[in-house]
């Protein structure tokens, strides 16, 4: 009768630990995620910091292309009129350091009768010299002075600003004291009391706005391409903040 009882007894003590084993697992794995589960209630903002600035740098790719009938000539002739641009430039204030070769290929073509036979072959050289202009009002003098030294190539103008990091960091300011400002009144408006921050999110991007900036041009005694016009625009350096509030009552 005993030995019975026992068989009766002994799943039944050891389903009891299994459940009890169970039972110990789950609040520790709850305690990993959150330690009041269910108990934090939160005010979700953004805020937004824009800076708006004027630009005092730039960047300009200005290119030489050259061709002849050897890649010896070819290669001189450009490399006399980079030369040029560079002496040019240099005389307006450009530094050494501020001129860098970006891009330099050689390659051949093929020139054609009007009956599309192969008639001949050409070389053709292209150099990119990588300007940064760093006194801003004289970047028209000094398209002007590479056009004339030569260069028949400019790829474009990127305007930036020295200080970029500063003006990044203003804004990101703006950006946190925006949310905080409007987390405050929605805590305010509701009759509860705000916390501590849960999360942030930053995100910070600017882009040059078409405005009515600096004109260049040096009048045209100056050049024979001195009617270069350049507009600069403005700079505007924004930011958004994403916070998470707690909140208590």
């Amino acid at each position: 009768m005993k030995n019975k009882t026992l068989t009766y007894l002994l799943p039944a003590l050891i389903l009891v630990s299994l459940l009890a084993g169970a039972c110990q697992t789950v609040p520790n794995a709850n305690a990993q995620a959150t330690a009041e589960p269910g108990n934090l209630r939160t005010i979700a903002v953004t805020g937004t910091g824009e800076i708006i600035l004027v630009p005092d740098m730039a960047y300009i790719n200005i290119g030489v292309h050259t061709e002849a009938e050897d890649v010896s000539s070819a290669v001189a002739n450009n490399n006399r009129q980079a030369n040029d641009i560079i002496e040019a430039i240099t005389k307006l204030g450009i530094e050494e350091k501020d001129i860098q070769t970006s891009n330099f290929n050689v390659y051949t073509m093929n020139n054609y009768d009007n009956m599309g036979n192969v008639t001949g072959t050409s070389f053709s050289v292209d150099n990119t010299l990588y300007i940064t202009v760093r006194d801003l009002p004289k970047l028209s003098e000094i398209l002007d002075a590479a056009l004339v030294a030569g260069a028949n190539q400019i790829y474009g103008i990127n305007f930036d600003i020295a200080d970029r990091q500063a003006a990044l960091d203003r804004a990101r300011d703006l950006a946190i004291e925006d949310a905080q400002n409007k987390a405050q009144s929605v805590a305010t408006t509701i009759g509860v009391t705000l916390g501590k921050i849960q999360n942030v999110n930053i995100v910070n991007n600017s882009y040059v706005q078409s405005a009515a900036g600096y004109q260049g041009g040096m009048g045209a005694a100056d050049s024979v391409a001195s009617s270069v016009p350049i507009s600069a625009g403005q700079i505007v350096v924004n930011a958004s903040a994403d916070l998470v509030f707690a909140f208590g009552d």
